[in-house]
């Protein structure tokens, strides 16, 4: 009895992990920064790419609405539908909170009867166009990770477009035209996502799929497809996730693709339901949504694990020895190496690229010997008869320190709060704010340029002579 429940044991084992090597999370969520293990050395720290997990990112977005007074009930209105004109007992009052529709009726928790929805005021200035701007804005770069959804209350746009911001809406470009005919609207052939190939990912195309005019049950959502794009690297499961984490790490415009700081929706044409417009009732033309879904994550440059909401805006809580809202560059005292993105490659634990603590020592023992030579040597003529030969700084051999960068081999370009030769010195920010260890305190004299050219040369001899 005992060995058919072990052969059916080691089945469901095999079957279990035949299973997850065909979906995303067998490649690991990237939840974890760092852990503990036990080296030759000792315990000490093990560092991988991280990820915040995805969420629902209407929580903490603003939005704004262009022109302002587009939102109906002020004055009020009676609404009729679309498709009975007759039928007219939908009613907009902004002083009347069972009757308002403001825009924080997009984001709110649906499944509630009847639906809540932001409405606009209806099509009474036809035949000037009915448009609205829509913008939802974080104030934080986000990565999307699943589909736009917008949910129509009313019937959906004849016409809309869907732009991004990289830049929090100083420049914006379209996601996706949406149209009932995209030659007559924008003049582009009519495509759907499915036409894409991995070649023609990042193209922006019109489709028709999502511009009927008519409210059917069934047929209020416009999308914008994430995980169809998605798909084009990583299979139509998502099940080669390498795939498509290879080409994020080394395709800049891809990753640029799916991260947004801004989303505007632009309504330019409302669903009319026929060839003409019923200039006689025109309270028959307006745009109404119940629901936005934005599903993704804070960008955090694979260097931190959580992101936090405080004080209206989201930051992310960095680890890897980085700062910033994005986690951008490296802390203050870590520019042992330049800043860089984490890697999701090798999966599943990716590569940190953490950024690396600098240690003063040996900047001291440099200066300690040039004191310690240019006593016992003509250092001045020996300075200037190899001032064109000798290099004060060289990333090669003698690096600028806390993320200076070498200048013609002449002097060290120092980042913003470092100052000295090779940018070892922390700036004072105040009363005795200084760093000890960094700057050396005041008793320490640092050599001028020709003494250290010198130090070089000799420190060059002596490795020269012991290898």
């Amino acid at each position: 009895m005992l060995w058919p429940a072990l052969f059916t044991l080691q089945a469901v084992c095999t079957s279990v992990a035949h299973s997850m090597q065909h979906y995303p999370a067998a490649w690991g969520h990237y939840d974890v920064c760092k852990s503990q293990i036990y080296t030759e050395e000792g315990l000490t720290w093990d560092y991988m790419a991280c990820q915040p997990e995805a969420t629902d990112m209407t929580k903490y977005l603003r939005v704004a609405l262009d022109p302002p007074n587009i939102t109906c009930g002020d004055p009020p209105e009676t609404y009729c539908a679309l498709e009975n004109p007759y039928m007219c007992n939908n009613e907009c009052d902004a002083t009347t909170e069972e009757l308002a529709h403001p825009p924080e009726l997009m984001f709110d928790f649906e499944g509630r009867n009847p639906t809540t929805f932001w409405q606009s005021t209806s099509w009474k200035k036809y035949p000037k166009p009915l448009q609205v701007n829509i913008t939802l804005s974080w104030n934080k770069t986000i990565e999307l990770t699943d589909d736009i959804i917008l949910t129509f209350e009313s019937g959906r746009p004849e016409q809309m477009v869907l732009e991004k911001s990289l830049d929090y809406g100083r420049t914006w470009t379209p996601y996706q035209f949406y149209a009932t005919d995209c030659l007559d609207a924008f003049t582009m052939e009519p495509k759907t996502v499915n036409d894409l190939t991995q070649r023609t990912l990042l193209d922006i195309i019109c489709t028709e799929d999502y511009s009927r005019g008519y409210v059917w049950k069934n047929d209020k959502t416009v999308r914008f497809e994430i995980k169809d794009r998605f798909a084009l690297f990583a299979g139509p499961r998502l099940h080669n996730m390498a795939s498509l984490y290879g080409q994020l790490d080394t395709t800049k415009n891809l990753r640029d693709f799916f991260t947004i700081t801004d989303l505007r929706i632009k309504l330019l044409k409302p669903a009319t339901g026929a060839t003409m417009v019923d200039e006689n009732n025109l309270s028959r033309y307006f745009y109404a949504i119940s629901d936005i879904k934005v599903q993704g994550r804070c960008k955090c440059n694979l260097h931190a694990n959580s992101c936090v909401f405080d004080k209206g805006k989201l930051g992310c809580e960095c680890e890897h020895n980085t700062t910033g809202p994005d986690c951008s560059r490296c802390k203050r005292h870590y520019h042992g190496r330049a800043w860089s993105v984490g890697s999701y490659l090798p999966i599943p634990k990716g590569t940190a690229n953490i950024c690396k603590y600098i240690s003063i020592y040996n900047v001291h023992v440099i200066y300690n010997l040039s004191h310690f030579y240019t006593d016992r040597a003509n250092a001045s003529s020996l300075g200037v008869a190899n001032r064109n030969q000798a290099r004060v700084c060289d990333n090669a051999m003698l690096r600028c320190q806390n993320g200076g960068t070498c200048h013609h081999h002449q002097r060290c370009h120092c980042s913003p709060g470092f100052s000295g030769v090779l940018c070892e010195r922390a700036r004072c920010q105040g009363p005795e704010e200084c760093d000890d260890q960094l700057s050396g305190r005041a008793s320490f004299h640092h050599p001028p340029i020709i003494q250290l050219t010198f130090t070089l040369v000799v420190l060059l001899l002596l490795i020269v002579s012991l290898c």
